[in-house]
């Protein structure tokens, strides 16, 4: 019943990974036009470092590839096992709306302990998450 429902939640961290990704470059574009800084000195990340002053949507595009993953991974994992339930929909959909939050404040305002608060309350969500799936793969 929720099988089909469990991958909206992946859509909407497709379009949120999106999302950042065309800020990332907008933002870089419009430094690198600003300040007339060619496209070979920043061909590294570390020369990249050394000259894009404003990293925060790259910084946070990294971080769509850390703990999204295993987010991506559960899901799958959920839908194949037969584990899609209410409480793992419930768990997916809390995840995505607190990584869509970390992403707006990493990508805006940046208060480290705002975005702490909010990554770590995804990671638990995340954690819960992989629990109710094992309690779920063990108990079957």
């Amino acid at each position: 019943m929720h099988s089909k429902a469990m991958f909206l939640p992946v859509l909407a961290m497709v379009a949120l990974t999106c999302a950042v990704w065309l800020r990332m470059y907008v933002v870089r574009i419009g430094q690198m036009r600003r300040d007339r800084i060619h496209p070979q000195a920043v061909a590294t990340s570390a020369q990249a470092t050394a000259r894009l002053t404003d990293s925060a949507a790259a910084d946070n595009f990294r971080n769509l590839f850390e703990l999204p993953v295993l987010f991506y991974l559960a899901v799958v994992v959920a839908v194949l096992a037969g584990l899609a339930d209410g409480i793992g929909l419930t768990l997916v959909w809390s995840f995505v709306v607190l990584r869509i939050a970390h992403s707006a404040i990493q990508c805006s305002y940046n208060r480290v302990m705002h975005r702490f608060f909010v990554y770590a309350a995804g990671a638990l969500a995340l954690w819960a998450l992989w629990i109710h799936l094992a309690i779920g793969l063990l108990s079957s």
